[in-house]
């Protein structure tokens, strides 16, 4: 039976190259221009190409960026992100843009001043803008500006304080945004900024914003430099953290646990237990419990993690205990399995049973470990000299004898 191919129809449209990419791009003033991009071609040809078509000059001092509320620069390093149907923008090039804030931000006006610092937090997201704001030396005006600002304007304060307080939000915030591209490091900052920061965590208490982005600041400084873990271990205090997390904020209190996770981390061996000694005594787990943990609302990831990270360096101070073994020769530590007996048994102990020979009181001692659950009835500190869990099992058992007297009673009954 013969084959009928059937014709083949030549206006079946074909798809576009995959080098092409449809685009609608906006221009202040005009109507969107709608065109193909071709990704083979230069960026620095496509912009020209767009700006002869609004009649714009001097091509080299415009970009494009994405249109969407993250406005980040297009690249030849990110080009490939642009998808079909993507709105882009020409703008000002990025070198352009942050030579304009960074006179901007300097303004003598404050509204001038509030507006650029505003647009600075916003632009600093995007690393290719934060690379050319950041080549103007843009991080050091950023920190002069934040360590004289407060003085600068303490006269006026009672005028401008909702001012000032916005004004340093936006700075705290650029210059957040500014070091987490990586592009500085964080060994180059000064201890008068340091303890700015580490002031407002007090002072702006009440301003979310600015507290927020003070804690971020100072576990960034703690976890990115040995040097500025020493100098913001002296200015805060785990006194002045602990009032943060008793608010209603979970971001403050995300943040603030951080802060103490990253001072615990960063703690030479001899401080943590000390550390850690004051975190118990500050009743940092009674507090967490109450304002976290059993908050009435849910605990978002990233403080599940900050408390995951809070559980295992408050553990880790466990391990060498854990790991050490008893010492049956050691008369203190068997005082300690003795004061374990004589808690759970003394109710019951017959009177005058000291004045018993030797052989009874040490069969009437076999009976009791025995009753206690010790594996080796005549000596128990054979039993601690395992490990794990070695002498932390003897700490505990201890603490739930002197602390949870009926109740350790109760369970040997």
């Amino acid at each position: 039976c013969p084959v009928v191919l059937a014709p083949v129809n030549s206006s079946v449209a074909m798809p576009p190259p995959a080098d092409i990419v449809k685009v609608a791009i906006e221009w202040p003033g005009a109507y969107p221009k709608l065109m193909e991009i071709d990704q083979k071609k230069p960026l620095s040809s496509i912009i020209k190409e767009v700006c002869d078509g609004w009649s714009l000059a001097n091509h080299d001092q415009f970009a494009l960026q994405h249109a969407d509320s993250s406005n980040f620069y297009i690249t030849e390093k990110n080009r490939n992100e642009i998808k079909n149907g993507a709105i882009l923008r020409l703008t000002t090039s990025p070198a352009q843009n942050a030579q304009q804030l960074h006179e901007r931000i300097q303004s003598s006006s404050m509204d001038a001043k509030l507006e650029a610092l505003k647009d600075l937090a916003n632009y600093s997201r995007d690393v290719t803008f934060a690379q050319e704001f950041i080549n103007l030396d843009g991080i050091s005006l950023l920190t002069q500006m934040v360590e004289s600002g407060t003085e600068r304007y303490q006269k006026l304060q009672k005028i401008m304080k909702p001012c000032f307080g916005d004004m340093l939000s936006f700075t705290l915030t650029a210059f957040v945004e500014l070091m987490d591209h990586g592009i500085v490091s964080w060994d180059t900052f000064s201890v008068a900024f340091i303890k700015k920061i580490a002031s407002y965590v007090n002072k702006f208490a009440s301003d979310i914003s600015i507290l927020q982005r003070s804690l971020a600041i100072l576990e960034s400084m703690v976890l990115n430099s040995h040097d500025l873990y020493q100098k913001v271990a002296q200015e805060i205090t785990i006194g002045q953290l602990i009032p943060h997390l008793q608010g209603t904020d979970q971001e403050i209190q995300t943040y603030t646990i951080a802060v103490i996770n990253a001072l615990f981390l960063k703690a030479p061996d001899d401080k943590r237990q000390e550390m850690a000694n004051i975190l118990a005594q500050k009743q940092l787990r009674s507090i967490i419990l109450t304002h976290v943990i059993r908050a009435q609302r849910a605990i978002n990831n990233e403080m599940a993690h900050q408390l995951y990270v809070l559980q295992v360096l408050t553990f880790n101070l466990l391990e060498d205990r854990m790991m050490t073994k008893m010492d049956p020769q050691d008369q203190a530590q068997r005082d300690i399995i003795f004061e374990l007996r004589r808690i759970a048994f003394d109710a019951e102990s017959e009177p005058n049973n000291s004045s018993g020979s030797i052989e009874k009181r040490k069969s009437m001692y076999t009976r009791d470990y025995k009753k206690l659950g010790f594996i080796n009835h005549v000596n128990p500190a054979m039993d601690f000299t395992q490990t794990p869990p070695g002498m932390l099992a003897l700490d505990n058992m201890l603490y739930f004898a002197k602390h949870h007297q009926d109740a350790y009673i109760r369970v040997r009954l």
